[in-house]
C-alpha cells in the first residue's frame, strides 16, 4: 500500500498567495471501481468524478457531504461521486454502447449539479451549464463563477488509482495579489506537471519539485476510504415512503423483498412479517430516503 495513497493534503505556496488540495485515491478507487463492470471510458470518468469530490471538500469548511451529479439522455445516465469527512463512494449508470472516448459537453442534454447537504439538514445546489468537456473545465467554471476566484484544477487517472489538484488564487485586501505575476507563475509550473508525477511521486516531493520557490508550506492531511451510508434502518425508511400497497407488491416469489444497495452491493431482506412491523411500529411515514 502506498503511503500517499487515500489522503487528502491542504497546503499554501505563501510567496505567490495561491491555496491548494491535492487528493490521491489507491485502495478507495479500487473499492468503487470493483462494484461493477464499467467500460473503461465511463470508468475515468467516474474516477475523475471521486477525486473531484474529495478534493472539493478540501476546499470548504462545513459539516456535511458534498456530491457531484451528471446526468444525460445518452449513454452515461448517471454518474454519481460524494465525499462526507473522510468517506467517499460513487457509482456509474449507462447504456451501450458506451463511446471509447467520453466528452461531457457532447453527451445528450447533459444536467451537471454540485451538492452540499450539511449536517443540520440544510442543502445547497448549484447547476452548472455543460460548456466544457472535462470535470476539471467545469468545476473550474464552478469556482469563477459562483466565487469569482481564478482556480486551476488537474486531474489523473490510472488502472489502480487516480488524483486531483486544485490551485486557488487567495483574494488580498481590496482584492489583488501583492505579486500581480504569481498566479500566472504558477500556472506555468503547473502546465509542466505529467499524470505519473500527480499520481505517483510522494506528495511532498511533487510539491516541492513543482512549487520550492513559491515557499510550499504543508497543513493538515486527511486520510480517505470507501464508505457507504446504507442500512437496514433507511432501507426500512424507502419502503415506508412506498407505501404499504406498493411494498407488499414488491415481495418476491421466495416471499422476501431483496434490496441490493447500489454503492456496497449489501443486501438486505424484509419478509410479511418485517414489512407488517415497520408499518405498525413507522407510524408517520417518513420522507424517502437515498443512499
Amino acid at each position: 500500500m502506498n503511503p500517499n495513497d487515500d489522503m487528502l493534503h491542504r497546503f499554501l505556496l505563501e510567496d505567490a498567495g495561491v491555496r491548494g488540495v491535492l487528493v490521491r485515491l489507491g485502495e478507495t478507487w479500487t473499492e468503487v471501481a470493483g462494484r461493477a463492470e464499467y467500460p473503461p471510458a465511463l470508468r475515468d470518468l467516474l474516477a475523475q468524478a471521486l477525486a473531484a469530490s474529495a478534493l472539493l471538500t478540501g476546499n470548504v469548511q462545513f459539516k456535511g457531504s458534498l456530491s457531484l451529479q451528471l446526468k444525460s439522455d445518452g449513454p452515461v445516465k448517471l454518474l454519481f461521486a460524494q465525499c462526507e469527512h473522510d468517506q467517499v463512494r460513487g457509482l456509474a449508470q449507462w447504456s451501450d454502447p458506451v463511446p471509447e472516448s467520453l466528452h461531457l459537453d457532447q453527451l445528450q442534454n447533459p444536467i451537471f449539479a454540485v451538492t452540499l447537504d450539511h449536517a443540520d439538514g440544510r442543502r445547497q445546489q448549484g447547476l452548472i451549464p455543460v460548456e466544457a468537456g472535462s470535470f476539471a473545465k467545469l468545476i473550474e467554471l464552478y469556482f469563477e463563477r459562483s466565487e469569482q476566484l481564478p482556480t486551476r484544477i488537474v486531474l489523473a487517472v490510472s488502472p489502480t488509482r487516480c488524483a486531483a489538484l486544485l490551485l486557488q488564487r487567495v483574494p488580498t485586501s481590496g482584492g489583488h495579489s501583492a505579486d500581480p505575476d504569481a498566479w500566472n507563475r504558477v500556472l506555468h509550473l503547473t502546465a509542466t506537471l505529467s499524470d505519473a508525477e500527480l499520481l505517483e511521486l510522494p506528495v511532498e516531493t511533487l510539491l516541492h519539485r513543482l512549487y520550492h520557490e513559491e515557499n510550499v508550506r504543508m497543513l493538515e492531511a486527511r486520510p480517505l476510504r470507501f464508505g457507504c451510508r446504507c442500512s437496514r434502518e433507511r432501507v426500512g425508511a424507502v419502503l415506508l415512503s412506498l407505501g404499504r400497497v406498493e411494498a407488499q407488491a414488491a415481495i418476491q416469489d421466495d416471499g422476501r423483498i431483496e434490496v441490493t444497495c447500489e454503492f456496497c452491493n449489501s443486501r438486505y431482506y424484509f419478509d410479511e412479517v418485517d414489512l407488517e412491523q415497520l408499518f405498525r411500529d413507522g407510524g408517520t411515514r417518513p420522507a424517502a430516503t437515498t443512499h
